[in-house]
């Protein structure tokens, strides 16, 4: 199987951007889990934690141990909707998880610490920008 192709920056920010509006279709919302899912794999390179949007897209991230086999240790499953609003800072991580729209299981699987993530947030307000570093609370 080749290689997914990344997402273009430009079409990902502004997916983001109509999913903030309240305007996306299912291809907006797709393309916008997907951009943001590929910019944690960006800012958090590993495969410890896997990041499951279902039916949007799947990343492995966060440095660890590597998963090779089998259902993995420290994985992290949430809607598309729940998913974009940790993306983008619209909903807290604590929140979604006590109140079980994200299910995070394993040592690892706690990725409160990079959210929201920088691209996501830029194109929710229409800054647009390209992914960074994530801002650690402080």
């Amino acid at each position: 199987m080749p290689p997914r192709r990344r997402t273009d920056p430009a079409a990902g920010r502004a997916a983001v951007a109509v999913w903030a509006r309240g305007e996306a279709e299912r291809r907006d919302v797709t393309t916008a889990v997907r951009f943001t899912l590929e910019e944690l794999a960006s800012v958090a390179p590993g495969n410890s934690v896997e990041v499951r949007v279902p039916p949007a897209g799947a990343v492995q991230a966060v440095p660890g141990p590597r998963h090779t086999r089998g259902t993995p240790p420290n994985v992290v499953e949430t809607d598309p909707e729940t998913w974009l609003g940790l993306a983008t800072g619209t909903l807290i991580w604590a929140d979604v998880v006590a109140d079980g729209r994200v299910r995070a299981s394993g040592d690892r699987s706690d990725i409160s610490h990079l959210l929201p993530l920088t691209a996501g947030r830029r194109a929710a307000s229409g800054a647009g920008g390209e992914p960074g570093s994530p801002v650690l609370p402080g």
